[in-house]
């Protein structure tokens, strides 16, 4: 016997809701039921407890995504689920395509080694906190980068302290004398050596990496993995990630040589020689670099963030890694996992097509004005009409708030998001900030919908 699931809905989404699941053809039996509320998104739990007199006979019920309140206590007064559906009647059929996925982001296979190139030149204070920083958004291992021709006299206290609070740490030179006091101080891994520094590995008990002797000849590197195989000693090797133009392709070329020719070696790929010096957005780079890693089984990557524009680049990895993990482990494209890289885009930012929207602009009996955006443009409506156009300006004289301040601010603020979203094609959503993935600190997906969001501008009205 199939599921029966109950969707409430409001007045004015009740017959694209039934339009919808039409269209879907699910493999669950189900009731579309308008709780006698105009708008779906004023919906509350309190609200259901009160007016849902009827489950039909429903296994589990669903509600707007913006609906308000505690669903468990609701649960547990009705005697069924209830959850909370999609934002968008028209991501229903995703929001059933996601739930049975179960998609599990909580594994990865890559470790992340965040690099503080500046450490000699800050405080120990300075470097804690970059470090705090770094693991917050998803670094395993603090690399301290040691600056040529620059004293390093806090090099061991820097190690110790960080140590001290519970972080791996790498350290990170081609100075030998750096290096081995890395090495004493404690440091997990150091960065990095060749052939004619290998010795420094039996100084001391930490993990190297090691790079070619001779830069892209990765023939250089067999005696060095010979040695450390007898000695049966850990070790990393890292081929070397080039910059574009200066020999990106080949050094890709060269990683997969090695991963051939050592199938079974821990290997390190530096990408922030990409993210660091390409003048790009940085969410499609760490994407693309750690599916080479996922395919290649590459478990260690070098990043920073030292450039602005690769201000999040520790985040976007971190993200990066569990989606490829979990593409991986699917056997699956990496696609439809997770959003936290589409920072710029949207997979569907127009749900709605102008014809839709002039439709319900036609059912508005109130003067609150609702803000949507196509394919066509940016429209806004009430009972009194509809104007679409792609720049704000043209719509301003067409409002009426010319003496309401209080309400042109909002109506400003709103129209500003809707057309950053219609330009760059984002996903528009009035009285929401617009959401930037893993790039911004600040979406309001984190919000607790048990509390209540006050009213904005237009409801106050």
């Amino acid at each position: 016997m199939s599921e029966h699931i109950l969707f409430l809905t409001g007045k004015l989404a009740e017959k694209q809701a039934r339009q919808v699941l039409e269209k879907m053809q699910p493999d669950f039996d189900y009731t579309v039921h308008q709780l006698g509320v105009k708008v779906a998104a004023l919906m509350t739990a309190e609200m259901i407890g009160r007016r849902l007199k009827d489950t039909f006979g429903a296994d589990r019920i669903i509600v707007p995504g913006r609906c308000r309140g505690d669903l468990e206590q609701l649960s547990q007064q009705l005697g069924l689920p209830v959850e909370r559906g999609p934002e968008e009647i028209k991501d229903l059929p995703q929001f059933f395509g996601q739930a049975a996925q179960h998609i599990d982001l909580s594994q990865y296979s890559v470790k992340i080694f965040a690099e503080i190139t500046d450490a000699p030149n800050i405080s120990i204070e300075e470097v804690l906190e970059r470090a705090f920083y770094y693991q917050k958004n998803g670094a395993d291992v603090i690399d301290i980068g040691c600056l040529p021709g620059t004293k390093f006299p806090h090099l061991e206290e820097c190690i110790q302290t960080l140590k001290q609070e519970g972080f791996q740490v790498s350290i990170d030179s081609l100075e030998s004398d750096d290096l081995l006091r890395g090495g004493k101080a404690g440091a997990d891994y150091m960065l990095s050596l060749s052939e004619k520094t290998l010795w420094i590995a039996d100084e001391v008990e930490t993990t190297p990496i090691l790079i070619p002797e001779t830069h892209g000849d990765l023939s250089t590197l067999d005696k060095s993995v010979e040695t450390l195989q007898k000695n049966n000693k850990a070790f990393i090797v890292d081929p070397i990630l080039d910059p574009i133009h200066f020999g990106f392709t080949e050094s890709i070329v060269r990683n997969y040589q090695f991963r051939q020719r050592y199938p079974d070696i821990e290997m390190m790929m530096g990408v922030g020689n990409l993210t660091e010096l390409t003048h790009a957005d940085t969410t499609g780079m760490n994407a693309l670099l750690l599916g080479i890693c996922s395919e290649l089984n590459i478990g260690h990557i070098l990043a920073t963030e030292v450039s602005q524009h690769a201000r999040r680049a520790i985040r976007e990895a971190d993200k990066a890694r569990r989606i490829m993990h979990a593409a991986s482990q699917m056997n699956t494209l990496p696609k439809h996992i997770d959003p936290s890289l589409m920072t710029v885009h949207d997979i569907a930012p127009f749900p709605y097509s102008f014809q839709e929207i002039k439709s319900l602009a036609a059912e508005i009996r109130d003067p609150s004005y609702r803000i949507q955006t196509s394919e066509e443009g940016i429209h806004i409506f009430n009972r009194d009409g509809l104007h679409t156009a792609s720049d704000p300006f043209e719509l301003f004289p067409k409002l009426g708030v010319e003496n309401d301040g209080g309400h042109a601010f909002y109506l400003g603020v709103e129209l500003a998001r809707a057309e950053i979203s219609w330009q760059l094609g984002k996903r528009f959503t009035q009285d929401q900030t617009l959401d930037w993935g893993c790039a911004s600190d600040h979406n309001e997906a984190t919000i607790d919908l048990h509390s209540f969001k006050p009213a904005g501008s237009t409801l106050k009205k």
